[in-house]
């Protein structure tokens, strides 16, 4: 056989291989692509109909359960503004505790209503206090301020305070009166009409 037919036959034979190998190569990278994207689709927090993210918290609650008409759960922590925050040092005052996050897109809509129904009954000595889940003081910062929320916003970054509150999803709002018994629980959106009518009930 002549050098040039060798030749013509190894790259003949080459060919298919390389071939081959860009193939096998191309179906390796999909399926990375895909497998990515799978982990990334059930790692995600699925909203629900009514307006809720599922949540998962790891831990145990040290303290009593949320119950309508027996005292709230204790809830100690620091505002972003310096603010110490113990629900006994708010006796007199109603209270609203809601529970969100800046990744969560239910909690995102509703939180300039929330904004709005502060303002609306700040003179009536309302206290809200905005727990953010699994956010360190910067992401909370940055998010309150974008936002222009001027109420009580606390980081939450290791969950504590929504493992002891017992938080399944959010956003999870729990009006408190006056004197520090808990009155409602919504979990869910509300709407700012759902937001005055706790309100107004709780300021009875």
């Amino acid at each position: 056989m002549g050098a040039q037919a060798a030749a013509s036959l190894g790259d003949a034979r080459t060919g298919p291989r390389i071939q081959g190998r860009l193939a096998t190569l191309a179906v390796m990278a999909v399926t990375a692509v895909a497998l990515v994207g799978a982990a990334l689709l059930v790692n995600r927090p699925v909203e629900t109909a009514d307006g809720l993210t599922p949540v998962n918290l790891v831990g145990s609650p040290t303290g009593p359960a949320p119950i309508i008409g027996q005292p709230a759960p204790p809830l100690a922590a620091t505002a972003l503004d310096g603010t110490a925050v113990d629900l006994a040092a708010f006796a007199g005052s109603p209270i609203w505790v809601t529970f969100g996050a800046s990744w969560c897109q239910p909690c995102r809509a509703e939180n300039p209503d929330i904004q709005a129904a502060y303002v609306a009954h700040q003179a009536d000595g309302l206290v809200v206090i905005g727990v953010f889940m699994d956010e360190d003081a910067t992401v909370v910062s940055g998010y309150a301020e974008r936002v222009g929320l001027e109420y009580l916003t606390v980081p939450d970054p290791n969950g504590r305070l929504s493992i002891e509150y017992r938080i399944l999803g959010i956003p999870s709002h729990f009006f408190i009166d006056r004197t520090g018994v808990l009155r409602q629980t919504r979990v869910g959106t509300l709407d700012r009409a759902g937001m005055d009518a706790a309100l107004a009930a709780l300021m009875q």
